[in-house]
Formats: C-alpha cells, sequence, structure tokens
C-alpha cells in the first residue's frame, strides 16, 4: 500500500467509526423532552464510554426545529426538542490521528415533510459526489454552485455557505491553506484535487444543508467527499 492509500484508509476508517457513534446516538439518545445542551453532554459521554473518544477537533452541534436552519457560526436559542422535531447532529471526533466529520438528521414523529427534507438531503450528497467524480477539474466554486441546483430540484433552499473543507491528520487546520483554500464556497476558484502544502493528496468534506424557510426547518448531511 502507498502512503496515499493508507490515509484513505484511515479517514475512511475513522468515519466508520463515527456513522457507528451515531447509529448508537439515534438509537439511545435522541428523544423529545431533553434540551440541545443535555444531548449534547450525552453525545460526549457515550463517545467516551463507548468509543474512547476524547478529542474533537470542532464543537459539537445539536440544533432542533428552527435552530435547524442556522449555519455553524451561528449560535441560536437553546430549543428543548419537541415530540415532532427535526433534529440534526454535526461531530468532528478524532479516531487516533484522524479527523472524522459527519453530520445526520433525524426526525422525531412521522412528519412526512421533515422526512422528505431529510431523505433529499442525502440523496443530493450522492448526487454532488458523483459529480465531483465526473469533473477532475472542479473548483470549489463550481460545486458550491452544484449544491444550489440540486436544492432547487428538490423543492428546497441551500441553506449553507460553504460547500465543505478540508479534513485529515489531526489538527488539518495547522495547514496554512487552511486559512485561505481549504473552504469550498463561491470564492474557491481553485482546483479541489491536488496535493497540500505538505505534498500529500488533498482530502475534502462535503456538506448538504437543505433548508425550507418557510416552515422553519432544515437537514444537514456530510462526510468525506473524496474516499
Amino acid at each position: 500500500m502507498t502512503a496515499e492509500t493508507d490515509r484513505s484508509a484511515a479517514l475512511a476508517q475513522a468515519q466508520r467509526k463515527a456513522v457507528a457513534l451515531f447509529d448508537r446516538i439515534e438509537r439511545e439518545l435522541i428523544r423529545p423532552g431533553i434540551t440541545e445542551s443535555r444531548l449534547t453532554r450525552e453525545i460526549a459521554e457515550l463517545g467516551e464510554r463507548e468509543f474512547d473518544l476524547r478529542v474533537n477537533w470542532h464543537k459539537r452541534l445539536v440544533r432542533a426545529g428552527p435552530n435547524t436552519l442556522a449555519i455553524y457560526n451561528e449560535n441560536p436559542p437553546e430549543r428543548v426538542i419537541d415530540e415532532d422535531d427535526i433534529v440534526f447532529i454535526d461531530l468532528g471526533p478524532v479516531f487516533e490521528a484522524w479527523e472524522a466529520d459527519v453530520g445526520r438528521t433525524f426526525v422525531v414523529g412521522d412528519d412526512p415533510h421533515k422526512r422528505r427534507l431529510v431523505a433529499d438531503a442525502e440523496r443530493a450528497f450522492g448526487l454532488a459526489k458523483q459529480h465531483f467524480n465526473d469533473h477532475p477539474d472542479i473548483t470549489g466554486a463550481q460545486l458550491f454552485e452544484h449544491l444550489h441546483v440540486l436544492a432547487a430540484q428538490a423543492g428546497w433552499e441551500c441553506g449553507g455557505i460553504i460547500a465543505g473543507h478540508l479534513v485529515g491528520e489531526f489538527p488539518h487546520k495547522d495547514l496554512p491553506e487552511n486559512m485561505t483554500s481549504g473552504v469550498a464556497d463561491a470564492r474557491h476558484h481553485e482546483r479541489m484535487r491536488g496535493l497540500d502544502s505538505r505534498g500529500r493528496e488533498r482530502h475534502w468534506i462535503l456538506e448538504i444543508h437543505f433548508v425550507d424557510r418557510q416552515r422553519r426547518i432544515g437537514a444537514f448531511f456530510e462526510e468525506l467527499l473524496t474516499v
């Protein structure tokens, strides 16, 4: 195996562990009547107890109802999860030396509109990843524009301000390009594929954030784009 193959395999393994954590969260923790902050604490406790998870490279996000419209840097007022609610969780766990970044959305109850929104966001991830694979020279701005097209085709709006970001060995934020070309957004006119400042293949996270502003709900789905 080459060093690059090893890196891809390590990132994929970190993501599998994160997805396993999400499976436990969905089965055991998400429920009506608890606050976002309490669910955040319970996720931290589960991660440390069952997954030996002690480092996260970004803050945990738990958002319910109208708070699912908020982007990463916003801090909306805390909510209690309702009987018929939508909840998204965004985690950045570090397993050994490797960063994962996984986001999922869950519906508490049987609201078909919310369930369609969640399903469409997940489906769009696959479509956007295929579009990325089909266009070797794609830029971050082009991928970001494609997410808006996918949202409109499904009848939603694109709520995010980025399409994705770099990920890698912890902490990837030490890379000089993280502050310049490390985010795929409307201003990123560079080719996404290529080598980073240390001569390694760039690996990207893809973020899908679809919203219905009229009903004040959003769905979020993210994981590795390049593995």
